[in-house]
């Protein structure tokens, strides 16, 4: 990882991004010459006599902590350099907007680093000095660390922004500031976090990540400021690694742990320390809740999921818990206008979190009172198209390497591959000749059901594309099953292909081959017996697959591929003349 950053320089990046928060968030303010962030109706908590509360630290964990400022959470936020306490004048100038003329007084709430002890401590003291009313709490819920010796102490990790909740919840409801002080400490006290990543983040200006993490290997317990963590471990499955960093968390032998016990209510927070995709997240919080509530039998009443305090782009997350009572958990559903804070949702009438239960699909396949049946034809001509199937599906898995060397031209190098996943899905269903396991006597079902094959097996485009053409052959099938039924049936898959797809006949596509067998069958149904017009159509669709060499793409992968290298006819194309000749050569 480098430390490659799309920023303007790296001395005014954190004024910037503080310009940046309030220029997209009206109701908050940068205060002039400084780094602080108020709220932009700061006059009106002072007149209603409510507690302010006032947080910082570095930056590098956005959106914490100016993204929660605003009414229900914090009054103001402070904003050091980059993983680096604030100066004491910027805190002091925070405190005085917030506290003078203030008579209910400002609960100063921060993380527990030593240079943020002693340059809010000293704030502090100056506001105090002054005569302002402020109060403090040192929030230290690491379970990480496991050593008896003493230490600097827990640190202060992602669940911060719990007490940033709860304390502004009780400002707002009008509770005195050692009332706000007690019960944001008895949250503190009954609360834990553990962190993990995968790799490091890289601060502004510097060359290289912070620290290394090898391919195969992830670090347990780590902080929000790049520094390493208590130990590495091997990188292991989301539901490995959730297990890992729990058990850690509620060890007793760690001296950090936190006591949890079965049917015990929490609050959790699965947080993204800044380089998680939202497909990781989602996993990992499926495996949190899953494991808390059906392994430790907790009762997780709140659940959150997403970017609350970073580490730059630290490829890593945090999870926080936090013991419930009745009045975290209504402080926790206040409302808030702080831009940042995720509610959770719960459904119609519910006060506690429930993992919901798989809803009952309507219609599809297998839906009772959903079958149309479709005409039926006979026996024979069932073990014909039996025929066709098979031979095709043979076919197709022949000539994967083939449709394969083709596609690595214009694609991915896949299209064969694709054809033969779905031939060989369609074969092993067919089954025998004897007892078939599609509905070969019935065209209509078995159009509908090759459509559920191919698009569930093949995937991609092509899985889709075929699969809209059996199940808009399938109408055509549904009440007679006659030469033109089957003529109509093609007319229809083609057209569907045509209106989703988006391709035109010329455009270097499957469809060349089938519209050119299409239109010959049409063409020739006047003079001919069916068989004589569908070998002509299957020698029609196979030089039309051929001929795509010289066309130009203009639909598909192929269209975004230089001409020059497209020499070759296009594999999609030519599959199709691959399934026409087997059906053809039944037909002998």
């Amino acid at each position: 990882m480098s430390g490659k950053k799309l920023l303007n320089t790296v001395e005014k990046c954190v004024d910037e991004n503080l310009e940046g928060l309030v220029t997209i968030n009206p109701g908050l303010r940068l205060i002039k010459d400084s780094r602080v962030v108020v709220r932009a109706d700061i006059e009106s908590v002072k007149t209603a006599g409510k507690v302010a509360l006032l947080c910082g630290g570095g930056s590098g964990h956005e959106p914490a902590h100016a993204g929660y400022v605003g009414s229900g959470m914090l009054s103001c936020a402070v904003a050091g350099s980059v993983f680096t306490s604030p100066p004491p004048q910027d805190i002091l100038t925070g405190l005085r907007m917030i506290t003078k003329n203030n008579p209910a007084g400002t609960l100063v709430i921060i993380k527990n680093y030593t240079g943020d002890r002693i340059n809010f401590g000293l704030a502090l003291e100056r506001a105090k000095a002054e005569g302002m009313s402020c109060d403090i709490v040192v929030v230290g819920e690491d379970s990480a660390l496991t050593s008896h010796d003493k230490t600097a102490g827990r640190r202060g990790l992602g669940g911060t922004v719990f007490i940033h909740k709860i304390a502004g919840a009780l400002a707002e409801e009008g509770k005195s500031l050692d009332e706000v002080t007690k019960l944001s400490q008895q949250a503190i006290d009954n609360m834990g976090t553990i962190g993990l990543a995968l790799g490091a983040c890289s601060t502004p200006g510097s060359s290289g990540p912070l620290f290394t993490v090898q391919s195969d290997e992830m670090e347990l317990g780590l902080g929000l400021h790049g520094e390493a963590g208590v130990k590495r471990i091997k990188l292991m499955t989301s539901k490995e690694t959730v297990k890992v960093m729990i058990d850690h968390m509620r060890n007793p032998e760690n001296s950090t742990h936190l006591p949890i016990k079965t049917g015990d209510r929490v609050a959790c927070m699965i947080n993204n320390l800044g380089g998680m995709s939202v497909l990781e997240m989602n996993v990992i919080a499926k495996d949190t809740i899953q494991y808390l509530e059906g392994d430790l039998g907790l009762k997780v009443d709140r659940a959150y999921c997403s970017t609350y305090v970073t580490s730059l782009e630290m490829a890593g997350i945090s999870i926080s818990l936090l013991h419930l009572n009745d009045t975290f958990t209504r402080c926790l559903d206040a409302p808030t206008t702080a831009p940042a804070w995720l509610v959770p949702l719960l459904g119609p009438g519910q006060t506690d979190r429930q993992t919901p239960e798989p809803m009952t699909p309507i219609g599809g396949p297998n839906a009772e009172g959903q079958q149309i049946k479709g005409a039926s034809i006979s026996k024979d001509e069932g073990d014909r198209i039996y025929d066709m199937i098979l031979k095709a599906c043979e076919r197709l898995e022949a000539a994967k390497e083939m449709l394969d060397g083709l596609d690595s031209e214009s694609g991915d190098g896949d299209c064969g591959s694709t054809m033969s996943r779905g031939a060989q899905c369609i074969r092993e269903k067919l089954g025998k000749k004897e007892n078939p396991g599609l509905s070969v006597t019935n065209p209509f079902q078995l159009s509908l059901e090759l459509a559920s094959i191919v698009e569930s097996v093949m995937g991609g485009s092509s899985g889709g594309i075929y699969s809209l053409f059996f199940t808009a052959a399938s109408s055509q099938l549904q009440k007679e099953v006659t030469v033109q039924s089957w003529l109509q049936s093609m007319v229809a898959g083609i057209a569907a292909i045509q209106r989703y797809g988006g391709a035109e006949p010329g455009d270097r596509t499957m469809l060349d081959a089938l519209w050119a067998a299409k239109e010959t069958f049409q063409g020739k149904l006047a003079d001919m017996s069916p068989v004589e017009a569908f070998k002509e159509a299957v020698k029609a669709g196979e030089s039309a697959a051929e001929n795509t060499k010289s066309l130009k793409a203009r639909a598909g992968r192929a269209s975004y591929v230089s001409a020059d290298l497209l020499t070759k006819p296009d594999p999609g194309a030519m599959a199709v003349a691959v399934w026409l000749r087997a059906i053809q050569d039944t037909l002998n």
